[in-house]
């Protein structure tokens, strides 16, 4: 069992998990739907709020790009106790998806509004990716969002158990379902500024990047099991109507 100090900390890290990582989640939602929250106004030209918002961008990307790595995460388990890097990176890229939400500029050249019918059918476009969202992550079993369940393990005194591979709900049409949903809800606002089309165009060709690079671990740790599931499934875009059968690889 975990040392009284030691479940301080770990209840410390908890809650700064819940914060961050939770509420950065919430705002970027309403980001995605509302556009700009107008709460950094810096001014500047149009090049200078595209040019901000480029490397607010940038910075999200590269903090999650690299955190992410298996090699940070090995130098990472010198300084920092092994349950504690889940929640550590949540932590982390909560803060900056804070800063890029705030401090994001908006463009004063509106490109696209939609009215009427149209506006709102853009608006159950996203509350469709929502719910796609609660569908992914219900679908995964033992989902840790937040990487929080080393921690609570931790305090149990117990040690986590790898989790099974697992393929039902959406997975079942899409290997990257929870993309895929994030895809919708970032091209479905009806009003297209210049910073919006360039906010959806940067994080679309950062997803799809970063979905390739997860693919090659997924192989590495997998092996054969997640190799069969590529053939049958595509990645990101649901073309085959007919669904793969459930997997599960604790009763196979």
């Amino acid at each position: 069992m975990a040392s009284s100090t030691g479940k301080v900390a770990a209840y410390v890290v908890l809650t700064l998990t819940y914060a961050f990582a939770g509420g950065s989640q919430l705002l970027f939602g309403v980001f995605l739907l509302f556009g700009s929250l107008h709460i950094v106004n810096l001014g500047g030209s149009a090049a200078t709020v595209l040019g901000v918002d480029t490397g607010l961008s940038l910075v999200f990307f590269v903090q999650h790009s690299v955190m992410v790595r298996k090699r940070f995460r090995k130098q990472l388990a010198r300084f920092l106790p092994a349950h504690y890097n889940p929640a550590f990176y949540a932590i982390v890229s909560g803060a900056t998806l804070f800063f890029v939400v705030i401090c994001w500029q908006e463009s004063a050249h509106i490109l696209v509004a939609l009215h009427g019918p149209v506006r709102w059918l853009f608006r159950v476009v996203f509350l469709l990716g929502v719910a796609g969202m609660a569908w992914g992550v219900r679908s995964l079993l033992g989902f840790d969002a937040f990487g929080i369940r080393h921690i609570r393990y931790y305090l149990r005194g117990r040690t986590p158990r790898p989790q099974p591979f697992t393929v039902r709900g959406p997975y079942r049409w899409v290997r990257h379902p929870l993309y895929l949903f994030t895809l919708m809800m970032i091209w479905s606002c009806p009003d297209l500024t210049l910073d919006r089309l360039m906010f959806n165009l940067l994080w679309t060709a950062w997803i799809v990047a970063g979905t390739i690079l997860e693919e090659r671990d997924l192989l590495e740790d997998l092996g054969d099991d997640y190799r069969a599931y590529q053939r049958q499934v595509p990645m990101l875009i649901p073309w085959r109507l007919r669904p793969v059968r459930t997997i599960d690889t604790t009763t196979t």
